[in-house]
């Protein structure tokens, strides 16, 4: 399966999600886990840094771009209150940008590197891997939340 298929379909599995009932989005995976309500808003923000890390090194490689603390945007960001619709929208614009730019950057900018301040040396191309991969990590964790309901 090439990146474009396997963008396409984690989307449209996690946008399913987003349809939940607010008692299927309080379930967990497990014990002292976040519940997918919380795995939602998770998803959209870090799509939304992939994304940004993305088109600054196709932009202008070799830079440092600093990490972030999911579990702080998950306390800080109170995603436990926020509302999803939020989520929903940026999640699925910015996945729409990303399928964009992988059909026209993956190959020609896949090699360009950034440094990451925390994992060191990658590449565009492993960006784009990233989510999609990171993107079913997470579906797979809700998936067993919902059932262990």
């Amino acid at each position: 399966m090439d990146i474009i298929e396997k963008l396409m379909l984690t989307q449209n599995e996690t946008l399913q999600f987003f349809e939940l009932s607010d008692q299927q989005l309080s379930l967990s995976y497990g014990e002292n886990k976040w519940n997918v309500k919380q795995i939602l808003h998770h998803l959209a923000d870090a799509e939304m840094v992939l994304h940004e890390r993305i088109k600054r090194t196709i932009a202008r490689p070799n830079q440092t771009i600093q990490a972030f603390d999911q579990d702080a945007w998950c306390r800080e960001m109170k995603y436990q209150s926020k509302p999803l619709s939020i989520s929903q929208d940026l999640f699925s614009a910015t996945r729409k940008s990303i399928i964009y730019l992988a059909e026209n950057f993956y190959k020609s900018h896949g090699q360009n590197e950034y440094i990451h301040s925390e994992t060191k040396k990658r590449t565009v191309k492993q960006e784009f891997d990233k989510v999609a991969n990171h993107n079913e990590q997470h579906l797979r964790q809700i998936r067993q939340a919902l059932k262990n309901g």
